[in-house]
């Protein structure tokens, strides 16, 4: 059991060194970016939380899950925006740290803006988005 333990707590430190790595930028700044042509905005939380809290007005919505997963929607999100910034940004920022370390890792220009609470709170657009329907 002890073994499991420090084997955990090794890969939680590599984890927080790998996002350490990734630039972290302001709500703002990650605005005029985008605003410029020169990055995409990207809101790594669930559907769910997109529909319950809204999403930053310039975001492109992929999911976490779909990351983890398949990247049906990843890969062609990816390969479109070859060339500009990714920023990414979920609830609190843990999320897009993870993804953003994992995109860095694969050589990708990216940075976290930390968590939609950060957006608002800079007075940045926010939009509404329906909820998801079961089974589509």
């Amino acid at each position: 059991m002890k073994i499991s333990t420090t084997l955990l707590s090794l890969i939680a430190s590599a984890t927080i060194a790998l996002a350490a790595d990734v630039q972290k930028i302001s709500p703002a700044d990650a605005a005029k970016l985008v605003a410029d042509g020169k990055a995409v905005l990207v809101d790594v939380r669930e559907p769910m939380e997109w529909a319950e809290t809204g999403v930053a007005a310039p975001a492109v919505l992929l999911a976490k899950s779909d990351f983890d997963g398949a990247q049906k929607l990843w890969k062609p999100f990816i390969e479109k925006n070859a060339g500009k910034e990714i920023i990414l940004y979920c609830r609190s920022g843990k999320r897009a740290s993870v993804v953003a370390a994992a995109l860095a890792e694969k050589g990708l220009n990216v940075a976290t803006a930390g968590g939609l609470q950060d957006w608002i709170a800079a007075s940045l657009p926010v939009r509404k988005v329906e909820p998801p329907v079961p089974g589509k």
